[in-house]
């Protein structure tokens, strides 16, 4: 069965269009009721099945909510509600209050334009495929309210954000604090906006709050971390020693140096990996994606590290990091996922794990990634019709064979078709910006011509 709705991280798009509409929102919600806590319900021995929400700070969270409450209380799943929530926040408090599923109600690093909806298991972890396919599936299939006793209710978590907050700051060692250290946060106007702070706060350090003050419009403009220039600015403007900034939905961590020069997430992966080695704690290797930056593999192989590259997506990280036993993985956007302190990708835990790397070592953000070279990567993006199959195409492989042969083990190729928009994104990285410019340039323009 072909997904409809479902993309790499839930289903996506602009407030108003399908599938982010009431109507739709309602359906899903029931739906998923249906498939995600329905079949719980034996193990509950007769109680309701409940599921809990949280949500960003965008101003049509407040519409999609109460759709999503009327689709699962209309399936007889009751509803829990944490209002603004960080992701792995909702993550955690799902398996902490031993629920049968959690949903945020967010779109990321998206615009507040748009919105999503997506979905953990009860043991805080994505949807495996399957179950996503099956909401799909129950998507088809009429509303038919359960009977009145048996309607859902909902009610609010009061204590939902102390909670969260005390589970980050369990993940810092408990013999450490960062008493001395001036930290700037930026929390993107985000679900991290009442969170963040008091964790980096309440473990001793000067903190910084930008990016703090959400009015429901502002999300992710020109802050948090797809924006890291307005984080290195208040860095420098502070004179602060280190930089955090998190995106909408406090998944995503970009971090910046005392100097103001930003650290993305494989360079942040790299220094995580880099402290855990030194000191024997690095348990199998690190897990990137088809994106990271070959500078990091290099390094991390460097250091003696196994690296293995997923599909792009922080789900499938996550999949071949279980598959191999493996704690640590990440993306360039600055998912990193740390499995012996959090179920999935988690800004702020990342974001102590190396701070207490610097703290410990007595070294600081720059000293860690200096040897981990940022490659020259150019990404060209070229539009294709909905039709366009990638495989089967000798012109284009023979342009990709001649580059790869060109640049050699110094050298990269990645062609893929994205996932949300008929765009095949051809990338490569190498030691010269020139030479990986002119590469991705020939390979561009071989896609172009078979796809006129």
């Amino acid at each position: 069965m072909s997904r409809r709705f479902f993309g790499t991280d839930g289903v996506r798009g602009r407030v108003g269009e399908d599938p982010i509409t009431p109507g739709m929102v309602m359906r899903l919600g029931y739906a998923a009721g249906r498939v995600l806590a329905a079949q719980e319900h034996d193990a509950l021995h007769g109680e309701r099945p409940a599921v809990l929400i949280g949500k960003d700070t965008r101003v049509s969270g407040y519409m999609l909510e109460a759709a999503l409450q009327a689709g699962f209380t209309a399936a007889g799943v009751d509803v829990r509600l944490t209002g603004p929530m960080p992701t792995p926040g909702v993550a955690y408090l799902t398996r902490a209050l031993r629920l049968q599923a959690g949903v945020v109600i967010s779109a990321s690093h998206n615009p507040y334009e748009d919105n999503g909806i997506k979905f953990f298991s009860a043991s805080g972890t994505k949807l495996p495929d399957a179950v996503e396919l099956a909401i799909e599936a129950a998507m088809e299939q009429p509303i038919r309210t359960v009977g009145s006793k048996q309607i859902g209710r909902s009610k609010r978590v009061d204590d939902a954000a102390g909670r969260y907050i005390e589970f980050c700051k369990s993940t810092f060692p408990t013999d450490l604090d960062l008493r001395g250290m001036r930290i700037v946060v930026d929390c993107a106007n985000g679900a991290s906006y009442h969170i963040a702070p008091h964790v980096f706060h309440e473990l001793g350090a000067d903190v910084i709050a930008i990016g703090a003050e959400p009015d429901g419009l502002n999300i992710n403009r020109e802050c948090g971390a797809t924006h890291p220039e307005t984080l290195a600015r208040a860095v420098r403007k502070h004179r602060a020693d280190v930089g955090v900034a998190l995106d909408g939905d406090g998944d995503r961590l970009i971090m910046a140096d005392s100097a103001g020069q930003i650290v993305d997430g494989d360079r942040l992966l790299y220094t995580i990996a880099r402290y855990r080695k030194d000191n024997g704690e690095l348990k199998g290797g690190v897990v990137g994606t088809l994106m990271t930056n070959l500078g990091t593999e290099l390094a991390l192989r460097q250091l003696g590290c196994e690296f293995a590259r997923a599909k792009v997506g922080d789900r499938y990280v996550l999949e071949m990091m279980q598959e191999k036993d493996w704690q640590l993985g990440g993306e360039t956007s600055g998912h990193i996922l740390c499995l012996d302190k959090h179920t999935t990708g988690d800004a702020i835990v990342s974001a102590l794990q190396v701070l207490a790397a610097l703290h410990r070592s007595k070294r600081t953000l720059a000293d860690y990634v200096k040897d981990c070279p940022a490659f020259p990567q150019v990404l060209i993006n070229v539009p294709v019709g909905k039709s366009f199959k990638l495989n089967g195409q000798p012109e284009v492989q023979a342009a990709v064979r001649a580059v790869e042969s060109e640049l050699g083990e110094s050298g990269r190729v990645v062609l893929r078709p994205s996932g949300t928009e008929p765009l095949i994104r051809v990338m490569v990285e190498g030691r010269d910006e020139s030479t990986v410019r002119k590469a991705a340039e020939r390979i561009a323009e071989a896609v172009r011509m078979v796809a006129a």
